[in-house]
C-alpha cells in the first residue's frame, strides 16, 4: 500500500495506513468508514476512483486525513475541520470524559471553559454530553472561534459559545468565580523541538498550535495554573491534556498555581494523558 510506504507519515501503530485509506474511500462513497460490510460491498465508479486516487496522493505528502476530508469524528460528533485551525485528537476524549464526570457531580449552574479550543471539539463534546451546562471555548485565533461556532450551529448546540482571546482574557467577566471546569490541550512542544516533529504535523498544523514558544512547552500551562483560581468556583477543577513525559512538570505547575489534590489520569494504553488539579 502506497500510504504505508510514505516517509511523510508517522506509522506509530499497525493498521493505520489501511485505516487512512478506508476513511478516504468511505468519504468518497458517502458511507460510514466503520461499517466494514458496506464499505467492502460498495461499487466504485470511475469518477469516484479518480477522486480517491487524488486524495491518496495528498495523503502521501503527509497531509492529515481529516484536512483532506474536512471532517473528523470526535466523541460521536461529526466535526468540520479546516487547515489553519488545530484539529482534534482522539486522545482528547479522555479529557472530555473526566470533565463531564465532574460537571455532573455539581448541582445548580454548571459552567465549563475549554482554553485553546481549536475547532471546539472538547467544548462541543462537553456541551453535547451535559446539555444543561454553559460551555465556552476560547482561542487566540479568530478563525478557530468562527469554526467552533459553525460546528455548534451544525450540531444544534446552543449551550456552547466561542470567544476570541489570549487564554482567559476573552471570556465574559461574569464568569469569574463561577467556572466549574477548565480544560486545555496546550501546544506543549518545546520551541526547539518543533523541527523534530513528523512531517504530517509540522508541515500542516499551525505553529502556534504546536508550541507556545517556551523552552519546555509548559508556558500556557503555567499561565492557566496562575489564572485559574480567579475564574474557578470553590471546588472547581483544571484538566490539562499533556504528553506523558510532561505530566510531572504539569502537576508541579498546578500545585504552584494554588491547586490541590493534583492527580494524573491514564488512557487505555496505560500512559498519563490528563493531569487534574482542584481549587
Amino acid at each position: 500500500m502506497r500510504i504505508a510506504k510514505s516517509r511523510n507519515i508517522e506509522h506509530w501503530q499497525a493498521g493505520l495506513a489501511r485505516w487512512d485509506a478506508e476513511v478516504l474511500l468511505a468519504h468518497v462513497l458517502g458511507v460510514d468508514a466503520e461499517d466494514d460490510e458496506v464499505l467492502r460491498d460498495s461499487a466504485v465508479s470511475p469518477s469516484q476512483q479518480r477522486r480517491f486516487d487524488a486524495m491518496v496522493q495528498r495523503r502521501l505528502t503527509g497531509e492529515p486525513v481529516n484536512y483532506i476530508t474536512g471532517h473528523f469524528r470526535f466523541a460521536g460528533l461529526d466535526l468540520v475541520v479546516r487547515p489553519g485551525v488545530f484539529s482534534p485528537r482522539a486522545s482528547s476524549e479522555l479529557a472530555v470524559d473526566l470533565a463531564v464526570a465532574r460537571l455532573r457531580r455539581r448541582r445548580g449552574r454548571r459552567i465549563a471553559v475549554d482554553v485553546a479550543t481549536g475547532n471546539g471539539a472538547i467544548a462541543l463534546a462537553i456541551g453535547a454530553a451535559v446539555t444543561a451546562a454553559e460551555v465556552w471555548g476560547i482561542d487566540i485565533s479568530a478563525e478557530a472561534a468562527r469554526l467552533g461556532r459553525l460546528n455548534a450551529r451544525r450540531l444544534d448546540l446552543d449551550n456552547v459559545h466561542f470567544a476570541t482571546g489570549d487564554m482567559l482574557a476573552g471570556l465574559p467577566a461574569a464568569l469569574r468565580g463561577a467556572v466549574q471546569v477548565l480544560t486545555i490541550h496546550p501546544p506543549y512542544v518545546a520551541r526547539d523541538e518543533v523541527r523534530t516533529l513528523p512531517v504530517e504535523i509540522r508541515r500542516f498544523e499551525p505553529r502556534h498550535t504546536l508550541t507556545d514558544g517556551s523552552d519546555d512547552g509548559l508556558g500556557l500551562v503555567r499561565r492557566l495554573a496562575d489564572d485559574a483560581p480567579g475564574w474557578l468556583r470553590p471546588g472547581g477543577h483544571v484538566l490539562v491534556e499533556i504528553a506523558p513525559y510532561l505530566a510531572r512538570e504539569t502537576a508541579t505547575a498546578l500545585r504552584r498555581g494554588g491547586l490541590r489534590d493534583v492527580r494524573s489520569h491514564r488512557d487505555s494504553l496505560g500512559v498519563t494523558r490528563v493531569v487534574i488539579g482542584q481549587l
